[in-house]
């Protein structure tokens, strides 16, 4: 049940921060759920104001994500509020998570409605404070960056843009209303989200989707023409971007040489990696967030990727045998499909279809790449 009156709000914890923030609580289910709400400095309530929410790490907390990544000071200087809500607590570690899908930890294993709080909590602050609905932006730290990858998939309707950080999808269906426009950072030498994948040397032991497939699979879902496209590769960092997107759903990704599982350029924690001194990734997704609202126009398709409309995939949905058909002549072929979670299950060279009879009922992405030009998009296998 989501609570959208304000009289739902019960405060079981006031700390005075300062006169622009305060730790509260939502009573959600059957739990109360706490967080802490910054308000810009020279808040009064007479314009809608942008929020942001920052969701914590495993581990974590909303003290904790708030100094990591200094968005309060920036809210202070850009006018927008940030809310730092808190996963719950459980587990034989006895530490707070979220349920992002198959990560993480206490909150996954048991199911936890995090969406569902996370929506009631929005009702709530909307109630409450003057918020512009069109500009709320999700964030996160690792868990808290699974999650906002999950807000993406499960309330796209309510979420304008997210900006995930040391963070991969755990989500094994994803099927957003809108295509949702992404900036996200990461560094080579995360070794608990490993850039490349598989199980890194986090606690909770998990499966980590690979960087690149896991930014391909949102290519596709926000149907970009322009995909994985190298801006800047240097001694510093690597910058890539998908443009060209329905809604202007455009991704950013940014890559470091340094620093490690840790918010780039942010402040470092006592226990963790050292932070990135090349990109600073509060700075960064304010300035993309400011550019995308939940109203969008079509993008124009410019006329050097008109081509690629060319290429489509035959038919979808499908029981069995996906076909490919180009208007174009093409020097080499490549196909390969993968699973919601960015898992690569099969690749055929030089061949116009793929047989994918084998798969299980449920949604899949294709990619096709002709002459170094490479074009993803959406199927659905039915029985």
């Amino acid at each position: 049940m989501l609570f959208k009156n304000y009289l739902t709000l019960a405060v079981i914890i006031f700390t005075s921060i300062n006169s622009t923030a305060q730790y509260d609580s939502i009573s959600y289910g059957s739990t109360d759920r706490t967080f802490l709400l910054h308000l810009p400095i020279g808040y009064d309530g007479t314009s809608d104001l942008p929020l942001i929410i920052a969701m914590h790490g495993g581990f974590g907390n909303a003290f904790n994500i708030e100094n990591q990544s200094q968005l309060s000071a920036k809210a202070d200087a850009e006018n927008f509020i940030v809310v730092y809500p808190e996963g719950v607590i459980g587990g034989l570690l006895n530490i707070s998570s979220w349920n992002a899908g198959w990560c993480c930890g206490y909150a996954s294993n048991s199911n936890v409605d995090d969406v569902g709080f996370i929506a009631a909590l929005l009702d709530t602050l909307i109630n409450l404070y003057s918020i512009d609905t069109n500009r709320v932006y999700a964030t996160g730290m690792s868990n808290g960056g699974f999650m906002s990858y999950r807000l993406a998939c499960e309330l796209s309707d309510r979420i304008a843009a997210i900006a995930p950080v040391a963070a991969s999808m755990s989500m094994v269906n994803c099927d957003p209303t809108r295509s949702v426009p992404i900036i996200g950072f990461h560094s080579y030498l995360d070794a608990n989200v490993p850039y490349s994948g598989g199980v890194g040397s986090g606690a909770s032991n998990h499966y980590n989707s690979p960087q690149d497939s896991v930014l391909n699979i949102w290519g596709g879902i926000n149907s970009c023409l322009n995909v994985n496209d190298t801006i800047m590769d240097d001694s510093q960092y690597t910058f890539i971007k998908w443009t060209a997107c329905d809604c202007d759903g455009e991704i950013h990704y940014y890559i470091t040489q340094d620093g490690g599982h840790s918010w780039s350029g942010g402040m470092q924690t006592a226990l963790g990696d050292s932070t990135s001194n090349f990109i600073n990734a509060t700075d960064l997704m304010w300035s993309f967030f400011q550019q995308h609202t939940l109203d969008c126009n079509a993008v124009s398709v410019p006329s050097d990727l008109v081509e690629k409309k060319n290429i489509y995939f035959y038919p979808n949905p499908t029981s069995g045998l996906l076909r490919v058909h180009s208007e174009i002549i093409h020097e080499q072929l490549e196909i390969s499909i993968f699973n919601i979670t960015g898992q690569k299950i099969d690749t055929v060279k030089n061949k116009t279809e793929i047989n994918i009879s084998h798969l299980k009922k449920g949604t899949y992405f294709i990619s096709i790449k002709m002459n170094e030009t490479i074009n993803t998009e959406k199927i659905i296998k039915i029985e």
